[in-house]
């Protein structure tokens, strides 16, 4: 079939001349071929399909730099990290949402002052990390700090299991002691993209350049606001009231299958592949995690573990303990003692933040 010229491809691909010129810079959709004089760009129609696919990406408002890791995956793939995407997108929304109501209510007050929103919180906090029963190395990671917490799983050659999720979780560090005064979600997506260098170089110094990589989910604090950053089956959960709600997403295979309707929750709890990852921070890997900001309210308790923690205890349980427990200190003993009852098949941790008033 005869190349088509770059406005006739346009034409049929519904993107601009312009936007094409651009995606050639970016190297998202170079031409098929581009004159050596002229400079004339010229597309061969089997690159129409990639082209529909940049178009309803940006559509959807994906970033750039994301449709390209979107556009180079396996259909499957795809669809996992455009599904991801858009529950970051509501999550993000969901926030907003929150905050706008909290700023309504506040400024609609006719004795209402700047001074009278509250730009603080106390954290108090405490964590837990454990070996668990049967295994004989803990290759999970905890981080209680001051404004800064995180949870990781570690996977990979033995000794770069361990490694891979401390080694993540000492490249976010330094949110812990930094003064963050720009944008909160900015900051922890920067830290763990320098986790993901960290992990990446750890694997390549590597005699063997053994495969290594972790979960992480991580979060950090500045007055009220919550930035979380996700990836892998680590999670978080948060206890507002008495209501317990999962604000992160499993990236795993059997959570895909529960996704696309394949799979009852149920099902995926026996499922031979339960641990499978689809993403995760390894060298490898080029997928983006979940980011997501939140507007903390004063008696919110929020709850970080890996997968040693919430493939054991049911959720029900967990509710009961952070909702029942009346300290931060309380409720990782009580994981702890259940999760041991229960055998501790894995390595477990886990750290709670009770956000109270300053």
């Amino acid at each position: 079939m005869a190349r088509l010229s770059i406005g006739e491809f346009a034409q049929e691909s519904g993107l601009t001349p312009k936007a094409l010129r651009l995606y050639d810079e970016l190297g998202l959709l170079p031409p098929a071929d581009v004159d050596p004089r002229s400079g004339y760009r010229s597309y061969d129609p089997a690159q129409l399909g990639r082209a529909r696919l940049v178009l309803w990406l940006r559509g959807l408002g994906m970033p750039l730099a994301r449709i390209r890791v979107v556009c180079d995956l396996p259909p499957h793939a795809a669809a996992t990290e455009v599904a991801s995407y858009w529950r970051q997108v509501e999550a993000d929304t969901a926030a907003r949402r929150e905050l706008a109501a909290f700023l309504v209510d506040h400024l609609s007050r006719k004795d209402i002052t700047m001074a009278d929103v509250p730009t603080a919180v106390t954290l108090v906090s405490a964590a837990h990390n454990d070996r668990g029963l049967v295994r004989v190395s803990n290759e999970d990671a905890v981080h209680r700090g001051r404004t800064l917490f995180a949870v990781a799983d570690g996977f990979g050659a033995q000794g770069l299991d361990r490694a891979a999720s401390t080694t993540a979780l000492n490249a976010l560090t330094a949110l812990d002691t930094a003064e963050i005064t720009g944008n909160l979600l900015k900051a922890l997506g920067a830290a763990v993209e320098g986790a993901r260098t960290a992990v990446r170089d750890l694997a390549t110094s590597s005699a063997a350049h053994e495969k290594a990589g972790t979960t992480l989910t991580a979060m950090v604090w500045s007055g009220t606001q919550v930035a979380l950053a996700h990836v892998g089956d680590s999670r978080a959960y948060l206890l507002r009231g008495r209501d317990l709600s999962q604000i992160t997403h499993d990236h795993t295979f059997v959570q895909s299958l529960v996704d696309e309707g394949k799979l009852t929750l149920e099902e995926a709890q026996s499922h031979p592949r339960r641990a499978t990852l689809l993403r995760a921070l390894h060298g490898e890997d080029t997928t983006e995690p979940d980011l997501h900001l939140r507007e903390a309210h004063v008696g919110d308790r929020y709850l970080l573990c890996t997968d040693g923690v919430h493939a054991v205890l049911a959720e029900r349980d967990l509710q009961h303990v952070l909702d029942s427990a009346s300290t931060a200190q309380e409720v990782v003993d009580r994981i702890a003692e259940l999760v041991r009852s229960a055998g501790a098949p894995d390595n477990f941790a886990c750290v709670v933040v009770d956000a109270l008033t300053s």
